[in-house]
């Protein structure tokens, strides 16, 4: 009994393991902000690449070359990931602010859940595509 346990707990710490690096590609596939569920949009697709300090955004469309709407810096120290973004296409009020994330990996799906210094709670999932 007492093994099966520690082997149960084993498994656990390795499916939620946080990784050292985000390295390859992932797409958004849906978030929570301020309670509101919000699914991936179904006219294009948002990547995230990220190598291992850097990280860019792209609007993917069919037809279209991929756009850049934001690049910045992260880390990772735990469970948490610290994401500054450094350009954004849009107006931001977010711009060298760094931001801790809570992070969590479940099989091929990122999940970062936090605070904007703006007030939003969010929590946003990714799933590795590359």
């Amino acid at each position: 009994m007492k093994q099966s346990f520690v082997v149960f707990l084993f498994i656990m710490f390795c499916s939620f393991q946080s990784p050292v690096s985000l390295k390859g590609t992932w797409e958004f596939a849906g978030g929570i902000y301020n309670g509101k569920k919000e699914g991936a949009p179904a006219e294009y697709a948002l990547h995230r690449k990220y190598d291992e300090i850097r990280y860019v955004a792209l609007v993917v469309e069919n037809g279209y070359k991929p756009e850049e709407y934001e690049n910045g810096y992260y880390y990772i120290k735990g469970d948490t990931c610290v994401d500054t973004e450094t350009f954004c296409a849009q107006p931001s009020k977010i711009t060298n602010i760094p931001i801790r994330y809570i992070m969590s990996l479940h099989h091929d799906t990122l999940t970062f859940s936090g605070t904007l210094p703006t007030g939003m709670v969010v929590e946003e999932y990714w799933k590795k595509i590359r």
